[in-house]
């Protein structure tokens, strides 16, 4: 999802490269790097799920700036659509692992 949006962002105007184009980059590249972070740290259950819960966070955040580049004129209905589907399903994910997770060895 990070790389669709990255590639998307380059369409956006130029005067959106400090704003709107950081922003949904920022964040959907985030959902995928605290996951890894919390991976690595996943022999301690609570950062573990703290990272997960991050990762949400920022999924929730990409829609919302999606919704502006909608809004804007900068995307589609269409591409927004499938995005919003992308996001709910890894939103869907990411909450289902946080709930089921349990540490190793307790």
């Amino acid at each position: 999802m990070a790389m669709d949006i990255f590639w998307m962002s380059r369409n956006f105007p130029k005067e959106e490269v400090y704003s709107l184009t950081t922003q949904i980059t920022r964040s959907s590249r985030s959902v995928s790097a605290n996951i890894v972070e919390g991976w690595a740290k996943r022999k301690y259950e609570a950062i573990f799920k703290q990272h997960l819960v991050i990762a949400l966070g920022s999924n929730t955040e990409t829609e919302n700036w999606l919704k502006f580049a909608l809004e804007c004129k900068y995307i589609n209905q269409k591409a927004f659509d499938s995005m919003v589907k992308e996001i709910d399903e890894i939103g869907k994910m990411l909450t289902t692992l946080h709930q089921n997770w349990k540490s190793h060895g307790k």
